[in-house]
């Protein structure tokens, strides 16, 4: 037995007495053996890169299915798919140096694709694909997809690369045959994902919907749209990713209504990741690290993102220990109905960012049935958060809307170093509700403050933060309006001649330690301080 096959067995805790194996690696069940090994290539995969591997791949997935469980291996080797099945208690082992490469799918005015091969056909159309993009309403046009499963994996260093995949935009529906996601689940559970690589994901690297108890560790995704998206999950941990995606968001919670039903997202730990939208494609992967012409521009997205699709909600989610680079930063959003409630953000620092740092959303967009109410936003806390050398003059922002406000939100140890210099003008701003509009910072035009906008807010404490300006800028580091209950305590701003804190309609208002202002209670204040 190689050694390599020896090391995965050691992984995956069995001994060599529990495992037989024939010459050519094609596996027999002991009597007390718990799993096995399948090789791909046992059962005619060639891994040359050239010939379609998918039905050896998936006649290999099936005989471990039936035989209880097992390991599908794939040794080192580029191995060209279309529609990969998955199945229950079978896990997907990438050794180093194997690729899963996407074939070319069908492409405008042909039938077929890459010998004549396709992915597997979408989903018929329902009743709510309207209510989120094509994408999201489809998992079998996919290179790796499985549905109504449990207990499965995909391991180790190897990679897929979805270099046949379409990314795919908007609710534009794609023909048969063509596929646009690297890997996507469908009402699952008990799944981990571990150690492998994605190169160019199509329209997501991972979309999991409906997926509950999983596990997201060590992966490398670079990607020309959403890196992660966590759809209608419960359970998920998300640790140690580094996903860099230009054009699209990194790391994205949603709470759509793919499902037909709303299902809310909940308990959801993202710790220790790093994600950009800095990189050009692949110069991530292969460790030169080529600057994007989309780098410091508001295109650049690879953010970590609780919405757009919002309409279930997002209970219990912690995001802590990450690095954010050449993103729009860190955003909270529910749009269409969705509870968004008991959220934990922890040291956080990034760098260039490209649009407002920290971007927190209660609107009214309400793509879905017509009878969801407006969803609600509160008990959200946010410390220990850095943002430095933002190219954006866009502040932080938390904003509801007149008629849905956003409740207990607490902000503690922040510094905000932003690029100053906004034209005189826009000090004067008040600027739209855009209350039914698609949330997004990019949208909603220019902003009155430099450091931080709040709006529509019922109890906000903001304690211990600075604002720090690389250019002088004619506006105030803190603008709020309609917001019953605010603390400030302890805001260190650069000295503005016209006062740093303006307030509109702003009740039960307690401002102390900050320089250059008196410490004040007041009932009710319209002024700038």
């Amino acid at each position: 037995m190689s050694s390599s096959r020896r090391d995965l067995l050691k992984l995956g805790g069995l001994s060599l007495a529990t495992l037989s194996q024939t010459a050519y690696g094609a596996p027999t069940r002991s009597h007390h053996a718990v799993q096995t090994l399948f090789d791909v290539r046992a059962f005619g995969a060639t891994g040359d890169g050239k010939t379609i591997d998918t039905p050896a791949i998936n006649r290999t997935i099936e005989a471990a299915a039936a035989a209880g469980g097992g390991t599908v291996l794939f040794p080192a080797g580029t191995y060209m798919c279309f529609s990969i099945h998955l199945k229950s208690k079978v896990d997907l082992y990438l050794a180093q140096g194997s690729t899963i490469l996407a074939a070319d799918g069908p492409k405008p005015g042909d039938a077929t694709g890459y010998n004549g091969g396709k992915y597997d056909a979408p989903e018929p159309k329902t009743a709510w694909d309207a209510y989120q993009d094509f994408g999201h309403n489809h998992w079998h046009n996919s290179l790796i997809w499985g549905e109504d499963l449990h207990d499965f994996s995909i391991l180790g260093p190897g990679l897929i690369w979805g270099r046949g995949l379409t990314a795919g935009h908007g609710n534009h529906v794609l023909p048969d045959g063509v596929g646009n996601k690297a890997i996507a689940l469908k009402n699952c559970r008990n799944v981990i994902f571990r150690d492998f690589s994605i190169l160019k994901g199509g329209h997501f690297g991972l979309l999991l919907t409906g997926v509950d108890n999983v596990t997201i560790d060590n992966l490398k995704i670079d990607t020309d749209r959403d890196g992660i998206d966590i759809d209608c999950c419960r359970n998920v941990r998300v640790s140690n990713c580094t996903v860099n995606s230009p054009e699209d968001d990194a790391i994205c919670p949603k709470s759509s209504y793919a499902l037909g039903y709303a299902r809310s997202t909940d308990n959801v730990t993202i710790t220790n990741c790093y994600t950009t939208g800095k990189y050009e494609i692949g110069s991530l992967l292969d460790g030169t690290f080529k600057v994007s012409k989309l780098a410091n521009s508001k295109e650049a997205t690879g953010r970590i993102k609780c919405g757009t699709e919002s309409n279930g909600g997002f209970r219990n989610i912690t995001i802590s220990n990450c690095v954010c680079e050449g993103s729009r930063g860190i955003a909270l959003e529910s749009a269409d109905g969705a509870l968004l409630e008991d959220i934990a953000i922890t040291n956080i620092t990034m760098r260039e960012c490209t649009v407002a740092p920290l971007y927190v959303r209660l609107c009214a967009r309400m793509r879905g049935p017509v009878d969801a109410k407006v969803g609600t936003v509160r008990r959200v806390f946010i410390d220990n958060f850095i943002s430095y050398n933002s190219s954006s003059i866009q502040p932080g922002i938390v904003a509801g809307i007149p008629s849905a406000m956003i409740e207990d939100v607490h902000l503690s140890n922040i510094y905000f170093h932003q690029v100053g210099n906004a034209p005189k003008e826009m000090a004067d701003l008040i600027p739209d509700q855009y209350e039914k509009s698609y949330p997004d910072p990019t949208r909603q035009g220019n902003f009155p403050a430099h450091g931080l906008f709040l709006r529509n807010i019922k109890g906000i404490d903001v304690s211990h933060v600075e604002f720090a300006l690389a250019s002088p800028d004619p506006r105030v580091a803190v603008w709020a309006q309609n917001i019953q209950g605010l603390d400030l305590f302890r805001i260190k701003s650069p000295a503005a001649s016209q006062g740093n804190f303006l307030f509109k309609e702003v009740t039960d208002l307690q401002l102390s330690g900050s320089r250059g202002v008196k410490d004040i209670s007041l009932d009710r204040v319209d002024r700038v301080l």
